[in-house]
């Protein structure tokens, strides 16, 4: 038998701190439209964190499973397809998609296109389709290959803030003119913040730690920019919108007795802050929900069509990233134990918000 020595980085998924570095064996025997792909680059971001914070009660440990209490973290990346048992898939072909923090990875092609096709794998098939597709790079209108980091980096971001900014748009902002926005120097924040900026009577507030103060000012993409300690500081008598991108429940609670019946809704999308997500039971205002972007994606594509929802989500991110690529430093890094630094880093929230951290095998 013959095997693909795989090498990864594997989180203790009761502590996230805690790590491994682990050589695996992929058989290189393919069955029916089976595949094996090696990952080139990717991304690595608060987004990461906030899968394996989330990992249990989103099921983010599934897509890739690991040995006995360890899990690897999903990641945005590009990769190569090196063996292949599937007519519509070849040798030599490059990817965008969902991978493991591992060199490689074999899936079960389904559902191809020639836009990509689906991992059709029978333990990913109770998980969200979104992050089972695998996009063709020959044939994404959005691709460039100097635009591979950028596209990294931002991409599976934008493409919640999208969801995010629509879904409160679908719902007629639930009355309010006023979104705020915590973890608001984060990606996903600020994709959202550029979105809504950009509509007509909505306020856009941005909750950050003093260090990110003058970052988030000078994005352009936020009516006011407010401290965590001076969360009161807020005008509290009109009707408004939390979008938690941070996941404390202190602040959480605090922005809500601040705003109390006025706040409309109240939902959590991230967690930046994923070590201080408890929280008070009851708090004043809308009920806490946590904001799940595949449904509303899913639902745009049953109005929309597959292809009208890309085309709306592609004009918008073509518009973000001429700006966005100006607010980023692309950092790249080599080798598992620079994956693990730099694991460590965000996971302590110690990353620069204008660093983009880029990593190779």
């Amino acid at each position: 038998m013959t095997s693909y020595a795989t090498s990864g980085l594997y989180i203790d998924r009761t502590d996230l701190f805690k790590t491994e570095q682990k050589d695996t064996n992929i058989d290189s025997t393919l069955g029916t439209d089976e595949v094996i792909m090696k990952v080139d680059h990717f991304a690595l971001t608060a987004n990461n964190i906030t899968y394996a914070a989330f990992g249990d009660r989103m099921q983010y440990w599934d897509f890739f499973p690991a040995h006995d209490g360890f899990g690897s973290v999903p990641v945005w990346g590009f990769a190569d397809v090196v063996a292949s048992n599937s007519e519509d898939v070849k040798v030599g072909e490059r990817f965008y998609g969902y991978y493991p923090m591992s060199s490689h990875l074999k899936v079960k092609a389904g559902k191809s296109s020639p836009a990509g096709f689906m991992d059709v794998a029978e333990h990913r098939s109770h998980l969200s389709p979104i992050y089972n597709h695998y996009v063709r790079s020959a044939n994404d209108p959005g691709y460039s290959p100097e635009g591979e980091a950028l596209q990294m980096l931002f991409r599976p971001l934008f493409m919640t803030s999208f969801l995010i900014d629509d879904f409160l748009f679908d719902n007629d902002f639930f009355g309010a003119k006023r979104i705020i926005l915590s973890s608001a120097s984060s990606k996903t924040a600020y994709g959202l913040a550029f979105l809504l900026y950009e509509r007509d009577g909505i306020e856009v507030i941005g909750l950050t730690s003093p260090g990110n103060v003058e970052f988030t000012k000078s994005m352009n993409c936020y009516h006011q920019v407010v401290t965590y300690d001076e969360l009161t500081s807020i005008d509290a008598s009109e009707p408004a919108v939390f979008v938690d991108m941070a996941g404390n429940g202190e602040l959480r609670e605090k922005l809500h007795y601040h705003i109390n019946d006025n706040l409309k809704y109240s939902c959590s999308v991230g967690a930046s802050h994923w070590d201080a997500q408890a929280g008070a039971g009851d708090l004043p205002g809308a009920k806490p929900t946590l904001f799940f972007a595949p449904a509303q994606g899913q639902k745009r594509t049953k109005e929309w069509g597959p292809d009208g929802l890309q085309a709306r989500v592609g004009g918008a991110w073509m518009k973000f990233i001429t700006q966005a690529s100006g607010w980023t430093n692309i950092i790249e890094h080599k080798g598992l134990d620079a994956m693990n630094d730099v694991y460590q880093i965000i996971l302590s929230g110690k990353v620069d918000p204008k660093d983009g951290h880029i990593l190779k095998f």
